[in-house]
């Protein structure tokens, strides 16, 4: 589905805000002191191929393919310079038949590249932190390879509304932008090169990931059901929606935990489990 690109395409006013590297959220921090030889922030990946490391290139059809990390839909072409989408911040919780006193995480993005260019993802979303019954949430941008860092001066409860906003403004320049629709605060960050990779604009996407931290994928929370609405990418200078973009859902150790759907402007991911 194509849509008037005045709608749609990021201007100027849209990253007038300014963002700051934040420190690692208490989760990170506290994995970040037990481990002290290696970095654990968030970090993103490709899809992974499920129980290995190899990475999924998913076709161009809405066919359901599987990976270790990604849940929710994928556009490929070229030209893709920005995405956006809104969602309301869920409650995560443990999942069925996990300990009540462990930490288990997810994170909501939209993103350009990273599937069938898998050298760099322009990328930014909201971390979804549930320990001991109690949730926490943090905003973050990301230009892969590098890691993710965390935007200041935002809140995020549940229930809020959260609109996410990437644009690319050369293959290797871009901005980041989280905005909380319910208390009016946004920020953004401005990437200016040298991230250690460039974009090659061929995917645009919304995702729910199981994001890494160190070496390994965080336990995976219980997200209930995120729908990126209002979900859209510019290409080649036209609004184009989520329509007949390739599915991906996340299966570990044999197991399906995610359902993924498109419509014409709507991405919807749900658990399963």
């Amino acid at each position: 589905m194509k849509f008037d690109i005045s709608t749609i395409l990021l201007g100027a006013t849209l990253f007038s805000t300014t963002s700051f590297c934040a420190p690692l959220t208490s989760l990170r921090q506290a994995q970040h002191e037990s481990r002290l030889s290696r970095s654990l922030q968030h970090y993103s990946n490709p899809p992974l191929h499920p129980e290995t490391q190899e990475i999924i290139h998913l076709n161009s059809t809405p066919h359901v393919q599987y990976s270790q990390n990604w849940a929710g839909a994928v556009l490929i072409g070229t030209g893709y310079t920005s995405v956006s989408g809104v969602f309301t911040v869920p409650t995560p919780q443990a999942p069925n038949g996990s300990t009540s006193t462990g930490s288990y995480a997810a994170s909501a993005w939209v993103g350009i590249d990273g599937d069938t260019w898998n050298k760099a993802i322009l990328q930014t979303g909201i971390d979804f932190i549930v320990k001991g019954g109690n949730a926490s949430f943090s905003a973050w941008y990301e230009w892969y390879p590098q890691y993710a860092y965390d935007f200041t001066n935002i809140s995020i409860s549940a229930g809020d509304e959260i609109k996410v906003s990437v644009q690319a403004t050369s293959t290797s320049t871009g901005f980041a932008v989280v905005e909380n629709l319910s208390t009016g605060v946004k920020v953004s960050h401005e990437f200016f090169g040298g991230q250690g990779g460039e974009l090659g604009e061929l995917n645009a996407e919304w995702i729910v990931e199981d994001f890494q931290q160190g070496f390994a994928l965080v336990d995976f929370a219980n997200f209930g059901t995120i729908s990126f609405r209002n979900a859209c990418a510019v290409d080649n200078e036209t609004v184009v929606g989520p329509s007949g973009a390739s599915l991906v859902d996340i299966k570990q150790k044999g197991n399906v935990l995610t359902s993924s759907s498109v419509t014409d402007n709507t991405v919807v991911v749900s658990y399963q489990r």
